[in-house]
């Protein structure tokens, strides 16, 4: 059986938690930062985890993080 080569774009934007589930950064945090209120930019750069439904496609795409 060969190697399973990591996808190296979602290798950059995900991390594998000590049980399993996978975090993330969020959108909407790069520009155009003025006409966003304080309360939505401090909830924007939190981490947060990747939802139920995806995290099997990014398990795929990191096999061994």
């Amino acid at each position: 059986m060969p190697k399973l080569k990591t996808h190296s774009g979602a290798a950059k934007r995900f991390k594998k938690t000590g049980t399993g589930k996978f975090k993330r950064g969020q959108a909407k945090m790069r520009h155009i930062l003025t006409s966003k209120s304080n309360q939505t930019k401090s909830k924007l750069g939190k981490i947060v985890l990747v939802s139920v439904a995806d995290t099997p496609k990014i398990a795929r795409m990191l096999p061994y993080a």
